[in-house]
């Protein structure tokens, strides 16, 4: 790791000790009840000042540059997701957005409310038929007088239902693509916005996903965050947030490590202590290698972004490695445990599970190829079969 500095350990001193204390002994039971963090949580930790840690300080947030609030989601993420998510929307997802690309008006009414805990912003981008292919939403928004009208049906919102408010993304005219898009602030008590069930993932519990019906749901113009014609810049945003993404899986990882050097210290087989056998080495120097190499990728997209967007070519790089690191060393922290690896006891499996969600979220390593290859060639390609 790099040197943190004496403020960012005593952070992270805070937070692992707040999460060791409240969050590490009830994750089973969230994971197992798909139970979503209490409001009660969310506001200690605003009280705690590890909720907006990025946000400015004139709005209630820490003002801190984004690898401090990174070093406080993996401490928070290693405990449990659950716990980590309400500072990843706060810190690095949607608030974020409002912060960069929002009016003064806007950032005054919103982001107080979210940085003293009151308020989760979620995000609202895919649709049955827009996924990867986010451009091509349906959902319309109308603008009438000094009311915006949204019509439409969104898919994997994670906090849906949950959330007091959603950023959702739209179409404000018949443009293909970028240029017809925006996105638009909505309240979860607004009339005509219902929820679908509650989706049960195979990991990313008490997390949270369901469908969104808008059917004529009416909220204020001044509710419009990104005007028609603005997604091209979202760009900037989503780097933030994929950064927070990949700090989501180095927690997994580095949890599986942790947990795996562990037990292979403490497991004895044909006489002696399961470490001291090659191939258990191996393993273990393989799940070193890819944890660390994943939190100087992360760590180096974080500190160059400073308290601004990160890069995106670096935040791809970061998102893409850390996601599939997860996916390996979590894969072989199960080997090593064995037959308990495959046991919820031991929260491997939990681990595994979770691994896959973050892999898919945000872009999936496969998208994220697509634009690493896009910024390092200078090129822009159209997935529909045109370059541009």
């Amino acid at each position: 790791m790099w040197n943190l500095t004496e403020d960012q350990r005593d952070l992270k001193a805070l937070a692992a000790q707040v999460a060791a204390k409240h969050y590490a002994p009830r994750a089973r039971e969230w994971d197992a009840a798909r139970e979503h963090l209490p409001e009660v949580e969310r506001k200690r930790l605003a009280e705690l000042g590890l909720l907006a840690l990025t946000l400015p300080e004139e709005f209630g947030g820490g003002g801190r540059p984004l690898i401090d609030a990174l070093i406080v989601l993996e401490e928070l993420a290693k405990a449990s997701p659950v716990a980590a998510w309400p500072v990843f929307e706060a810190s690095t997802g949607p608030a974020r957005v409002i912060d960069l690309f929002g009016t003064d008006e806007q950032r005054k009414r919103i982001l107080p409310a979210v940085a003293s805990g009151e308020t989760t912003i979620a995000v609202s981008i895919s649709e049955p038929d827009a996924g990867s292919a986010a451009t091509d939403a349906t959902t319309s928004a109308r603008v009438e007088g000094d009311e915006v009208v949204l019509n439409g049906t969104k898919r994997w919102c994670s906090g849906a239902g949950f959330s007091e408010k959603y950023l959702v993304y739209v179409r404000f005219g018949p443009e293909k693509g970028a240029a017809g898009m925006g996105a638009v602030l909505v309240d979860r008590d607004a009339a005509g916005l219902t929820f679908g069930p509650q989706e049960n993932l195979m990991g990313f519990r008490g997390i949270g996903s369901a469908d969104m019906f808008l059917s004529d749901v009416r909220v204020p113009v001044t509710d419009i965050i990104v005007p028609k014609g603005g997604f091209r810049k979202l760009f900037t945003a989503f780097s933030i947030e994929r950064l927070g993404n990949a700090t989501m899986s180095l927690a997994v990882g580095q949890t599986a490590l942790d947990r795996t050097a562990r037990y292979v210290r403490e497991r004895h087989q044909f006489g002696r202590e399961i470490s001291e056998f090659q191939m258990v080495q191996s393993s273990i120097a393989d799940m070193v290698v890819q944890v660390d190499a994943a939190r100087l990728l992360i760590a180096r997209a974080a500190i160059n972004a400073g308290t601004g967007p990160a890069d995106s070519l670096e935040a791809s790089i970061a998102k893409c490695f850390t996601n599939e690191m997860a996916k390996r060393v979590s894969d072989l922290a199960i080997q090593l445990h064995g037959g308990y690896g495959y046991s919820e006891e031991y929260e491997i499996e939990r681990l595994h599970r979770d691994a896959h969600g973050w892999a898919l979220a945000g872009g999936t390593p496969a998208m994220q190829r697509i634009r690493i290859a896009s910024e390092y060639l200078g090129r822009r390609y159209d997935q529909r079969g045109n370059r541009v």
